[in-house]
């Protein structure tokens, strides 16, 4: 939003004393500098300035608490998924048998065949 499409600071000030932030953000509360007679625009306000900064002060901290509590969750998403790697059994691996050279294997039906009584 440019400076020319921001609203004036009474209008400003009248969003975020009504609770409508969202409202107020998108009219350029956030890029609201106060201006030498901005406390007096509002006869019954003088302390509209100050209360603008401190809406863009608590809006700042909430921003910052929510990108704490976002990065949180991804450290302890991550220490969680550590510590379930850690306590995995190590993956077996495929053993398998070798397979028997063919001398062998000859051997070896020979002597299973003479255990069985046949003999060849």
């Amino acid at each position: 939003m440019s400076p020319s499409d921001t609203a004036s600071p009474a209008q400003l000030l009248a969003l975020v004393r009504d609770d409508q932030w969202d409202a107020a953000l998108a009219a350029g509360l956030m890029d609201y500098v106060p201006q030498p007679g901005d406390e007096h625009l509002l006869a019954d306000h003088p302390d509209l300035p100050q209360r603008l900064q401190h809406a863009q002060q608590q809006l700042q901290r909430a921003w910052a608490a929510r990108e704490r509590y976002r990065q949180r969750g991804q450290r302890l998403a991550r220490r969680a998924a550590e510590r379930e790697a850690r306590r995995a059994p190590p993956p077996t691996p495929d053993i398998q048998k070798p397979a028997l050279p063919s001398a062998a294997a000859a051997i070896l039906a020979r002597a299973k065949a003479k255990a069985a009584g046949r003999f060849p």
